[in-house]
């Protein structure tokens, strides 16, 4: 009989599932994750301020009224199809591919055609582009 303590064998540590669960973590954290998404148009917003800022050079003017009707350079479109807007905004800028464009809409205007005339000039290639605000009136 040996009664003397020897010959055990410490426990050894599996890490493979550890492992396994760490790149399971690592990968739905990576695919969960939500990616800062980059605006395509770029917009200069104006102030509204007390001044009339001048423009030193000419710009291109697209109007939409309340029923999203597009009047560019105060000629109407024929209709609000995007092909539309963009043949005539290329018809009214000629070779001056690099003219700022001024978005007014009304204030009841549906933000789809608001929209639609960003998409226009960003598939054009415009990106001097500004949406026209009023002053507040003060009471």
């Amino acid at each position: 009989m040996n009664l003397q303590p020897g010959g055990e064998d410490e426990p050894d540590i599996n890490l493979t599932p550890l492992i396994d669960v760490v790149f399971l973590l690592l990968i739905f954290f990576m695919v969960s994750t939500t990616f800062e998404h980059q605006s395509r148009i770029k917009i200069e917003l104006p102030e509204a301020t007390a001044e009339q800022v001048k423009q030193e050079e000419e710009a291109l003017e697209i109007i939409i009224d309340t029923q999203g009707r597009y009047f560019i350079n105060e000629r109407q479109v024929i209709n609000s199809e995007l092909k539309t807007l963009k043949t005539a905004i290329s018809k009214a800028l000629g070779d001056h591919e690099s003219m700022p464009v001024t978005i007014r809409a009304d204030a009841n205007t549906p933000h789809q055609a608001v929209i639609r005339a960003l998409d226009a000039t960003s598939q054009l290639g415009l990106t001097r582009i500004s949406l026209a605000t009023s002053k507040i009136q003060e009471e």
